[in-house]
């Protein structure tokens, strides 16, 4: 049976959103020899508008890269909670920046 992980990690841009989301594909993909995929979303600010990454790591071949409910959900601002809070799954991980975000 395919091991399907799900990842959102949300913020503002320039807390490095994107950054870590290519960082645990590549983590991933080479070193533990899985597969990764991810897509991004940012506003066009450089810095400071709402930024949000998706990753589907799996042991097979990643056919589909969108994710319905993140097995992790990673959360660097409010705004990203309020957003996709309600997507993770019962069982899934939430990590969040406590200064940052209200939960």
């Amino acid at each position: 049976m395919t091991k399907r992980t799900e990842i959102r990690i949300t913020g503002f841009g320039g807390q490095g959103v994107v950054l870590s989301g290519h960082i645990i594909g590549h983590a991933c993909a080479v070193n533990a020899g899985m597969h990764a995929t991810m897509i991004q979303s940012f506003g066009p600010e450089a810095r400071g508008s709402a930024c949000s990454t998706t990753l589907a790591v799996s042991d097979t071949e990643v056919l589909y890269p969108y994710i319905g409910r993140p097995d992790v959900f990673v959360v660097m601002s409010s705004e990203g909670y309020e957003k996709f809070g309600d997507e993770l799954k019962d069982d899934g991980i939430l990590v969040y920046e406590k200064d940052l975000v209200k939960v």
